[in-house]
């Protein structure tokens, strides 16, 4: 008995599924390239430096990569291309808000909305960073501005509640309320300790 068709089929599927093969294997280089470009600008932001370059590349690699799955959407959710999505928007979030520009939405990074999400939450963390830098050097406004906004970023993460099976934004929401509160606190004693240095330099220059 002979089943007729069969090397057809089987070629024809050997085919399709080589290419979705390929396909994968150049989404995770992609993805791989821009979790280092995300990575690379975030530190950059920290040291002050002007990563206006950085951020317009890692846009660049990351529209590439939405073209090159546009036939094969599977690859966009979960994994290692779901990770690296994150961290680009986490990068342009926090590079808005550092320069104190509007911040971009999704489809200004070239990122899905799960991954926008998920990456709004990382970002929180990184305005604590920030705010943590500016309390050391005793920039207390800036430090109160970059908590401000991990506060609205935290209300508005409060905002989505659904299955992880669409956006898996529970533990970061947890984690942003704890890091929100501890900045929250540690800004308060910064402010306390420099209003009674400026008390006591009023006495001193009285008497």
């Amino acid at each position: 008995m002979t089943l007729r068709d069969l090397d057809r089929i089987v070629a024809h599927l050997e085919k399709s599924l080589d290419e979705k093969d390929r396909v994968r294997e150049a989404s995770l280089r992609a993805a791989r390239s821009i979790t280092r470009l995300a990575s690379t600008a975030i530190r950059g932001m920290h040291r002050a430096e002007n990563v206006e370059k950085e951020l317009k590349v890692l846009r660049s690699e990351v529209l590439a990569l939405r073209k090159s799955l546009r036939n094969h959407p599977e690859f966009w959710t979960g994994g290692t291309v779901e990770g690296a999505l994150q961290e680009a928007a986490e990068a342009a979030i926090v590079h808005a808000v550092l320069r104190n520009r509007p911040l971009p939405g999704p489809d200004d990074v070239g990122v899905t909305g799960a991954a926008y999400v998920l990456g709004l939450g990382d970002s929180i963390g990184e305005l604590r960073r920030l705010a943590l830098d500016r309390l050391r050097v005793g920039k207390l406004d800036e430090a109160t501005r970059f908590v401000d906004a991990m506060e609205e970023m935290y209300h508005a993460l409060l905002r989505f509640d659904y299955p992880d099976a669409i956006v898996a934004v529970r533990h970061k929401q947890d984690v942003a309320r704890s890091l929100l509160e501890r900045t929250r606190g540690e800004l308060a004693v910064a402010a306390r300790g420099a209003e009674l240095e400026r008390k006591l330099a009023q006495l001193s220059r009285r008497r």
